[in-house]
């Protein structure tokens, strides 16, 4: 995990080409040929960066195992799972939103990151679609806004790019772009008059 973390670091401050092996080894105070015997290529350690993020830290789980989800699905109210699942994907998303900008630069040159970014991107795309469907059990969706386009509205909204603008570019607080996303989502989505 040493490794990672400091992959994690170095892509975020220095990109993907920015950073070599050796950076990496010694920032995590290992030998580079251990990085390459962990994780053989750099594409690797990034994908590794990535999934940390993902399924974050302290006890690793995919989203769908994760507290905030859990609570969300047995939410009855809508706009109470809707904040449920911003707050918790936002978590995922502020730790992965600097490493998904480094992944798509690493993708456009690295055949072996471009396949592991679009592997990820299906999956968030995968578990978009489900929470749209478990959320429009609690309220119907806009009238006529499609399942597909209601997740594509959160794929956007609760997405590293829109992240990184409000957050990062744009300086907003964690808990204020949460905030607007939370209510951004509910009134484009779902139908107010439940």
């Amino acid at each position: 995990m040493r490794i990672t973390k400091a992959a994690h670091e170095l892509f975020c401050e220095h990109g993907y080409t920015g950073t070599t092996m050796a950076e990496i080894a010694a920032a995590a105070g290992v030998a580079v040929q251990t990085v390459y015997f962990a994780f053989h290529t750099k594409s690797e350690v990034l994908s590794s960066a990535y999934e940390l993020a993902v399924l974050g830290e302290g006890d690793p789980a995919i989203p769908e195992r994760q507290d905030w989800y859990v609570r969300a699905v047995a939410e009855p109210a809508i706009d109470a799972a809707v904040r449920l699942v911003v707050d918790g994907a936002g978590e995922i998303v502020r730790r992965v939103a600097l490493l998904d900008g480094v992944a798509h630069t690493a993708a456009e040159g690295d055949p072996d990151a471009a396949m592991f970014l679009g592997r990820s991107e299906r999956l968030r795309v995968d578990g978009y679609r489900a929470m749209i469907e478990v959320l429009r059990s609690k309220a119907p969706l806009r009238s006529g806004l499609t399942a597909e386009h209601a997740a594509d509205v959160m794929l956007l909204l609760v997405g590293p790019a829109a992240y990184r603008a409000l957050v990062h570019d744009g300086r907003w607080t964690h808990d204020e772009w949460v905030a607007w996303t939370a209510t951004a989502f509910l009134e484009q989505v779902f139908d107010a008059g439940g």
